[in-house]
């Protein structure tokens, strides 16, 4: 098993910046992968960003890219999504998750992760 805890989400203007924080423990040494995924209301989950647990691989949203940045600190058992130029349509809840397998081109779906944080709200005011 694998426990995920998100931190760092709140209520921000448009164009500022939030960096959100996921520390894992238990059985990290069988995850592949970590992602960040939001939801907002009434939408489905979608998929915001990846990284390689090991490599440091990245891979993000079309959406993001060039905005957010994901990273790890693997001798923290942590992951980072770093917001910036944040805008309103970047509201949802906000939630970190383990791959503990190789995806291909499956890693944007949230049937592939295995574990699941809590959710961090981030809201942005326009």
């Amino acid at each position: 098993q694998v426990q995920l805890v998100e931190s760092g989400g709140g209520l921000v203007q448009a164009g500022g910046s939030l960096r959100l924080s996921c520390a894992a423990s238990g059985r990290t040494v069988s995850v592949y992968a970590m992602g960040w995924f939001r939801q907002a209301p009434g939408q489905e989950r979608e998929f915001v960003a990846r990284i390689r647990w090991s490599v440091g691989n990245t891979y993000y949203a079309d959406s993001v890219k060039g905005r957010f940045t994901i990273s790890r600190d693997n001798a923290k058992n942590t992951v980072y999504l770093q917001m910036n130029a944040l805008k309103p349509e970047d509201t949802a809840v906000y939630y970190c998750a383990a791959d503990r397998y190789y995806s291909g081109s499956g890693y944007t779906l949230p049937a592939q992760y295995e574990y699941w944080g809590q959710g961090t709200q981030v809201t942005v005011s326009s």
